[in-house]
């Protein structure tokens, strides 16, 4: 059972190179009893493409979660309101 959700929803957008860019992350519980970090990623409008990553405990998902995270900070993504359905 995770102890809280952990979801996040970046953009990037530069009009001058054309870059509208979207990365999505979630950690969720499987069916087996492991942790499944979810990633989604590219161009703002279209479904983009999906990586999965599975863990047997909740602490190296978020690990994983927190260094992506400072990673797309650092390449200048921005926290947008709400993650877009799938």
């Amino acid at each position: 059972m995770i102890a809280q959700p952990y979801q996040l929803y970046v953009e990037r957008t530069d009009t001058s190179k054309n870059m509208a860019r979207f990365y999505a992350m979630a950690i969720e519980p499987t069916l087996f009893g492991d942790v499944c970090l979810i990633r989604r990623w590219g161009r703002i409008g279209a479904q983009g493409q999906e990586m999965r990553h599975s863990f047997p405990r909740e602490e190296d998902a978020v690990g994983l979660f927190l260094d992506l995270l400072r990673q797309k900070r650092n390449r200048g993504y921005h926290l947008k309101g709400r993650i877009p359905a799938r």
